[in-house]
């Protein structure tokens, strides 16, 4: 692991997140490395956490194409939320790990590239499930990780600004965003479902216990240490993530599935 690049400090939140809130959330911390990096004070950070019920439209999709679903699907009892990052419509909600990696890609000599970027992610999330979990992934022309031909289980979007990245990736862990991905065509694959690691064992599985081996895995595939961050010690981004955890706490409940229509 090289010795010139400074570690990476995580954070996960107990709480799953509005969607919203963490996308801002992400707006602050990018802003506050930029502003850092000219004074060479800037840090590394990926934040693993839930999120509350949404579905997300990438930034190809324009209103008016996807007008019918957004109604439809806050009714179901989800938010919507449009989107700067890659892809197309897909759902985050409890029982999916989504980590978003703020890093600065021109740490590396030379700085690494957005396709090297994306295929080391890719291949975390496939190391995670054949190695964590006995799961090998099945080869696709398309980017995220697939359990078969027509079964897919993490998802990749990102984006990056001065080569500062933001969004990052989601795997499913549990059952339960199953039937919140029978709703949609996920990432624009008609013939393509969503799975889960607990589908897969035909047992339960902690999400939380799944966090020390993926970040684990995020270190060895970026060449990065590690470092779990306290956030009551590190300044504007560690205060910056206090308060996203007091919203999401003070946000109350969300439902646990969609709620049928009501029959006319």
């Amino acid at each position: 692991m090289p010795s010139s690049l400074p570690p990476v400090f995580y954070h996960f939140f107990r709480t799953p997140l509005p969607y919203a809130r963490t996308l801002s959330l992400q707006e602050q911390l990018h802003a506050i490395q930029l502003s850092q990096r000219r004074l060479g004070a800037h840090k590394d950070v990926l934040l693993l956490l839930e999120h509350r019920p949404v579905y997300t439209a990438g930034r190809r999709q324009n209103e008016a194409s996807i007008r019918d679903d957004k109604l439809r699907l806050i009714n179901i009892g989800a938010d919507f939320i449009n989107t700067q990052r890659g892809g197309e419509l897909t759902y985050h909600g409890p029982g999916q790990i989504v980590g978003y990696p703020l890093l600065d890609l021109s740490r590396y000599s030379p700085a690494m590239g957005i396709r090297d970027y994306i295929c080391r992610m890719q291949k975390i999330l496939e190391l995670h499930l054949s190695e964590g979990h006995g799961i090998t992934p099945s080869p696709s022309e398309h980017t995220g990780v697939f359990l078969n031909p027509t079964t897919k289980i993490a998802s990749i979007g990102v984006q990056v600004r001065h080569r500062l990245t933001t969004h990052g990736f989601s795997m499913n862990i549990t059952s339960e965003p199953i039937t919140w991905f029978n709703q949609i065509v996920a990432c624009g694959l008609a013939d393509v479902k969503a799975g889960s690691i607990e589908g897969v064992q035909g047992r339960p599985v902690s999400l939380k216990d799944e966090i020390p081996a993926l970040v684990e895995r995020f270190g060895k595939l970026y060449e990065r240490e590690m470092v779990e961050m306290d956030p009551k010690n590190e300044g504007e981004i560690g205060q910056a993530i206090l308060e996203t955890e007091e919203d999401a706490r003070r946000s109350g409940s969300w439902a646990t599935e969609p709620i049928e229509a009501p029959i006319a």
